[in-house]
């Protein structure tokens, strides 16, 4: 017969289970942005603790100037981007307006010349110059294709930036309590990991940093010098070129994507010194500082293999949308360098151990 302490001790865990299954459906769609506000913290910690003893102490001041800081940094860059897309997709509207009510100019001579498809671009391009209703029905399914596309940047730009902003605003909770939250995890994992929990976390952290400082810090800085040089050589939107200069940034040779046909630009649209300018700035500048930012940052135990980057970016996209760009990469590279720890500590064993 089962005795009523342990009828007790059943229906607590029961009711303990259901209440930790009902926050994780409360919490599910906030999972990433606390995520990712949980990296934050952790990554921009030694900042805060100096912060902290600049200002005497004062924990709440302390916790509210980086909350700030990190706002600037995320955020706002976000909310102009999306400002610049709604601008640019204006433009590409009124040109498209444009083109239908005054038709396109007769191709120019070097079309003829393209190889192999030159003769029938000509040939095409001709007869939509003197056809508008041909030119519309041309224009017609790409336009529509832009549109939508431009609607669905500019809503995930905008749960992107709601994401982060509520990152932030736990990053200010997560500062402020951050000491006693620590504490509270050393000892959950010294009960779960026994003595190998501080080194675990150790490894884990070391792993944060290097991704956050690393791959995204090295990615950050070719996007914002990207589009400097972008803005500087008069490149039209520049911050939303620099903003893809970040995401081709994560994958080998991707800042070439970019800076590349804006040097090409230059050179067709004949400023052919801010052409040579854009390509010294980009090769030397843009993507030399990968080989000389990203060994600084990352240390060597840190490295990670360039594949597993780039999954969690395009995965953590698909999973978590725009914060995903940082929270997939971040994720991945942890469970990877926990597993491969694992795996290395079991082969070391010795058979019957």
């Amino acid at each position: 017969m089962i005795s009523t302490s342990r009828i007790e001790r059943i229906a607590g865990l029961a009711l303990l289970s259901l209440l930790a299954v009902g926050s994780l459906v409360v919490l599910r769609p906030f999972m990433s942005a606390l995520l990712w506000a949980v990296i934050l913290t952790f990554s921009t910690w030694p900042i805060y603790a100096w912060l902290l003893r600049t200002l005497g102490g004062r924990v709440r001041l302390a916790a509210a100037i980086m909350t700030l800081a990190v706002a600037a940094v995320l955020v706002a860059p976000l909310a102009v981007l999306g400002a610049t897309l709604a601008e640019h997709v204006a433009s590409v509207a009124e040109i498209a307006r444009t083109l239908l009510g005054e038709g396109l100019p007769e191709p120019p001579a070097w079309v003829a010349g393209v190889p192999l498809l030159g003769p029938e671009m000509q040939t095409y391009w001709a007869s939509l110059a003197h056809d508008q209703a041909a030119l519309a029905a041309a224009l017609e399914p790409y336009i529509a294709e832009a549109r939508d596309w431009a609607l669905r940047g500019g809503a995930s730009l905008g749960r992107g930036a709601l994401e982060l902003t509520l990152s932030v605003v736990a990053c200010f909770f997560f500062f402020r309590d951050g000491v006693s939250a620590a504490a509270k995890l050393h000892s959950s994992m010294d009960r779960l990991a026994g003595s190998r929990a501080k080194y675990l976390l150790e490894v884990a952290g070391n792993t944060v940093k290097g991704v956050v400082y690393g791959v995204l810090g090295t990615a950050s800085a070719q996007a914002a010098l990207a589009g400097l040089g972008l803005w500087i050589a008069g490149v039209p939107g520049a911050l939303l070129l620099g903003f893809l200069t970040f995401v081709l940034s994560l994958i080998p040779f991707g800042p070439p994507l970019v800076w590349v046909p804006a040097t090409a630009w230059l050179f067709y649209s004949g400023d052919v010194g801010w052409g040579i300018f854009m390509a010294l700035w980009g090769f030397f500048v843009v993507s030399g500082i990968d080989n000389v930012l990203k060994p600084y940052l990352i240390s060597r135990e840190s490295r990670l293999p360039i594949l597993l980057v780039f999954l969690g970016v395009i995965g953590g996209v698909i999973a978590f949308g725009v914060v995903g760009v940082f929270l997939g990469p971040t994720l991945l590279a942890v469970g990877y360098t926990l597993l491969h720890e694992w795996t290395s500590r079991a082969g070391s064993r010795a058979p019957g151990e």
